[in-house]
């Protein structure tokens, strides 16, 4: 099943899934003036839209909703929900979570990853993944352009709770119908309460209310980020502050940039280097690729231990992907094979690395899902041409981006900060 937005909205698309008790991934893309963020006051003094396309994915199991969140890997929303609890400090290693968990989303397998660890209840657990479901669930009811496309698969595993999608798609639908009513004062989720007059707003509080809610009126801390810390729907919170946003005791500020994985040198850019993965057990093979890369204006990382790579592809999040076929552990058919069933892997290109060049190996490379084959040796000629035909070519005037994500895991894995080489 697959469509436009224009032609069929995401509550008959839910409904159909649930009346069918389907099993599968409901892909959703927005684009448009339907997809954008609040980037503060525009030239016309009135809110700054960015059109930019973000894309969803909701795992359903016989009908039923098991998680639903962005593509895009990012641990924020997780980290808010742990605050709450004082834990937001206490994110596992990614190369610890399990695989089985990670395969289609991050967050859901760090989450599940703090479960096995005790580092958060089954209570604590379900109420982040109900809220995190709800929210997403928020945001995608309230779309109206866009396309999706459902494909019937394995249930998302394992599994720590399901939600009746007909209940869950009243009640948010009740909520958008409120969240509109506080229009124009609120544009988006993403805005940020300013507290302007301290004395006004608490006058206009019960005490318990007012010490809730005033360490958050700081002009950094989103609407979203608030309803995450109080464990309170959006609709509630803002709710709570319309009439003070009214009355000008609290002032709608610009959010502030959230700090991601990637480098301040990549964000100067408008678009950031090429981002290419190379798995592979030898040191040699992983010094060469990045040493050639590098040097011709691509972002090259090196990972030596195939089941680490499971965990930190998707904090990568690499737009090229060059795997070893031969390697202990997990061999590079297996780890392709993986990846393939993952969501954010799909269509990411995948090139495997081999000493063999022969015609079984080709089919079998093929089978799991590779998209080219690199018989080793190569030459710097054979590796850039390949590179450049899936990812294009890169730039050598561009600065490097700092290597974050080594400094980050200096202390778990054997790296060589000069080239950001992961050792096994």
């Amino acid at each position: 099943m697959q469509g436009y937005l224009s032609e069929i909205d995401i509550r008959s698309i839910l409904q159909l899934i649930e009346l069918g008790q389907r099993t599968g991934e409901l892909y959703l893309e927005s684009y448009g003036a339907h997809s954008h963020k609040y980037l503060g006051q525009g030239s016309d003094g009135g809110p700054d839209l960015a059109e930019t396309t973000q894309s969803w994915l909701v795992f359903l199991a016989n009908g039923r909703l098991v998680y639903a969140g962005t593509t895009d890997n990012s641990l924020n929303r997780l980290r808010d929900h742990l605050h709450r609890y004082g834990i937001d400090k206490s994110l596992p290693d990614p190369t610890t979570i399990s695989a089985i968990a990670a395969l289609n989303s991050l967050e859901y397998g760090t989450l599940w990853a703090m479960l096995e660890q005790h580092l958060l209840t089954p209570e604590q657990g379900r109420a982040i993944l109900s809220h995190m479901v709800r929210e997403t669930l928020f945001d995608l009811l309230s779309l109206r352009q866009g396309s999706f496309v459902f494909q019937l698969s394995s249930a998302l595993s394992p599994q720590l709770m399901t939600h009746k999608v007909s209940s869950l798609v009243t009640g948010i639908t009740q909520q958008i119908q409120t969240w509109h009513k506080l229009h124009p004062q609120l544009q988006s989720p993403d805005q940020c309460p300013l507290l302007v007059d301290a004395d006004a707003f608490r006058a206009s509080l019960s005490d318990v209310a007012y010490q809730r809610l005033h360490p958050w009126l700081d002009g950094q801390t989103s609407l979203r980020q608030m309803a995450r810390y109080l464990n309170r729907d959006l609709v509630t919170v803002a709710r709570l502050l319309i009439p003070a946003i009214q009355q000008g005791y609290v002032t709608l500020a610009q959010p502030a940039v959230r700090s991601g994985t990637a480098s301040p040198a990549v964000r100067a850019w408008p678009q950031r280097l090429p981002r290419i993965v190379c798995v592979d057990d030898s040191a040699t093979i992983r010094q060469t690729v990045e040493r050639i890369l590098d040097g011709q204006g691509y972002e090259a990382t090196s990972i030596g231990n195939p089941l680490k790579a499971l965990g930190l592809l998707f904090q990568l999040q690499p737009d090229l992907i060059l795997c070893d076929i031969a390697m202990p552990e997990l061999d590079g058919y297996e780890l392709c094979a993986m990846l393939r069933h993952a969501s954010a892997f799909r269509q990411t290109p995948m090139v495997m690395l081999t000493g063999k060049d022969g015609f079984l190996d080709r089919v079998k490379a093929r089978m799991v899902g590779a998209n080219d084959y690199l018989t080793k040796p190569f030459g710097p000629g054979e590796l850039l041409a390949l590179v450049e035909k899936y990812v294009g070519p890169g730039d050598p005037d561009r600065p490097r981006p700092d290597k974050l994500l080594a400094d980050a895991l200096e202390g778990d894995l054997d790296l060589d900060l000069s080239s950001a080489t992961m050792a096994r």
